[in-house]
């Protein structure tokens, strides 16, 4: 690894191992698996992500490891949901890199 801190690089191994988990939960029936951004306005983040079900928008908010969400799909179909997890930063960066799990119900969609 090219000149990186310790720290740096046993986040990177994290982040890969992470990266590894989340691969086999895509696996399972119930799981959805996805990548996003969020930015943060106040108590809440406003974020963009992609992921097995398709490109979402949304806003969430949390206190602590507990966090809440709504979030809209490409198709239009709005869900709401409840997780909690845990991150790190990435090296001296405001980036982070996290877990989680949680659960999502939607509360309208379009195509129903």
């Amino acid at each position: 690894m090219p000149n990186l801190s310790f720290a740096a690089r046993l986040q990177l191994r994290w982040a890969r191992r992470l990266a590894a988990a989340l691969c086999a939960l895509a696996l399972l029936p119930a799981c959805s698996v996805g990548v996003g951004v969020g930015i943060p306005v106040g108590p809440f983040s406003i974020g963009v992500g992609v992921g097995s079900g398709g490109v979402n928008a949304g806003v969430s908010t949390g206190v602590g490891p507990v966090g809440v969400g709504v979030g809209v799909n490409q198709r239009g179909a709005v869900s709401v949901g409840a997780g909690v997890g845990a991150s790190t930063p990435i090296g001296n960066s405001k980036a982070r890199v996290g877990v989680g799990v949680g659960t999502s119900t939607t509360i309208h969609d379009p195509d129903r």
